[in-house]
């Protein structure tokens, strides 16, 4: 989101995973249609934030390389632009559709409609199409159309990169909160073990939230932070999208079956195959997966460089109690936590461990 003087260094800007800092380019200008709507040119740079922790898997070894690559295929995706021999991506001027349109409120149709038409075009790239460095080990990558081998490797991911590795220091919150080895068993009994139907893989996002979605001054629709993109199950970026966008109810049923049928018409039959069957199990892994990731960003929300943050408390507290109440089914919770537990099992957390965050 653009703001200030567009001819002085902008930022932080702060997301989850990085520092943004938005620098003009000397002597650019933008392709407006007219002077008066040119304007000048600026690119993103980005620097990992302190104390990161990933919760989803990376697949691209460069985002800017994947970017680069979908140039022409993507229609409105940030150009890149080389300072020396460092490839940057432009920093699109306007607005995230969250500060328009927040969390649970209705998409404008012309915001909705761009949404379809992205599903369309990432339907349309295959794996053998696109020759991008990847990161993922080859044991690691489900073959194409093996869509239950593909969300095993979620929750294999979600299990080893998120619970386990930080078990030393979240263990004792999260048996609190009743999460524990067994909640990866009932998970996979809730949504791998059932099966799910072979779709061919294609691109996903697989982040497509209000605010990786930028409207220019025209309404249009651009999409940016390719860093988790992945080539998989078509169904996950749909679930992954409905997840984190919150749609009203009527809008979301919507856009299900907007869905099936812009990615039917470029991908084929089979990209949409089971879909009813499977939407609701790919839905509750995203459940479940919040469930591990938002208590521990909780965590990190609550402690300001030792400092228990109490104005936050409230809120983050109600916000754990709630992504274990959803992701109660496909974690076996018999008994969901309430309120009071959540937050003083937070604010425990961070009298034996706070002070001594790095």
């Amino acid at each position: 989101m653009s703001g200030g003087d567009a001819n002085v260094v902008e930022g932080p800007l702060k997301g989850y995973h990085h520092e943004t800092y938005v620098i003009p380019m000397p002597g650019t200008e933008g392709d407006g249609e007219d002077d008066e709507e040119a304007e000048p040119v600026r690119v993103k740079c980005r620097a990992p934030r302190d104390r990161l922790l990933w919760f989803d898997r990376r697949c691209f070894a460069s985002e800017e390389e994947l970017v680069g690559l979908l140039q022409g295929r993507i229609s409105r995706i940030p150009a890149l632009i080389h300072v020396g021999d460092m490839p940057m991506q432009r920093f699109v001027e306007g607005h995230t559709l969250g500060s328009r349109h927040g969390a649970g409120r209705r998409v404008p149709e012309p915001a909705l409609h761009q949404i379809l038409h992205l599903f369309g075009e990432l339907a349309a790239i295959a794996p053998g199409s696109l020759e991008a460095d990847r990161r993922c080990l080859p044991r690691d990558r489900a073959e194409d159309g093996d869509c239950a081998g593909f969300l095993e490797g979620l929750v294999r991911f979600a299990e080893e990169r998120v619970y386990q590795a930080d078990l030393e220091s979240f263990e004792a919150l999260f048996a609190v909160l009743g999460i524990d080895e067994d909640s990866f068993r009932s998970l996979r009994k809730h949504v791998v073990v059932p099966g799910l139907a072979a779709r061919p893989f294609h691109l996903l996002h697989a982040d497509l939230h209000r605010e990786n979605l930028i409207l220019d001054h025209r309404g249009d629709l651009w999409t940016i932070d390719w860093e988790l993109a992945m080539f998989g199950d078509p169904l996950y970026d749909l679930a992954t999208h409905l997840h984190l966008m919150a749609y009203p109810a009527d809008q979301r049923e919507r856009v299900i079956r907007r869905w099936a049928r812009v990615v039917r018409e470029k991908a084929g039959p089979r990209a949409t195959d089971g879909w009813q069957d499977d939407l609701p199990k790919l839905l509750d892994f995203k459940r479940a997966q919040s469930a591990f990731t938002d208590v521990i960003r909780a965590t990190r929300i609550l402690d300001t460089g030792g400092t228990f943050n109490w104005r936050r408390w409230p809120t983050e507290a109600a916000k754990v109690q709630r992504v274990l109440a959803r992701a109660a089914a496909p974690l076996g919770l018999k008994d969901v936590p309430g309120l009071r537990t959540v937050a003083v099992s937070l604010r425990e957390w961070h009298r034996r461990n706070g002070a001594r965050t790095p």
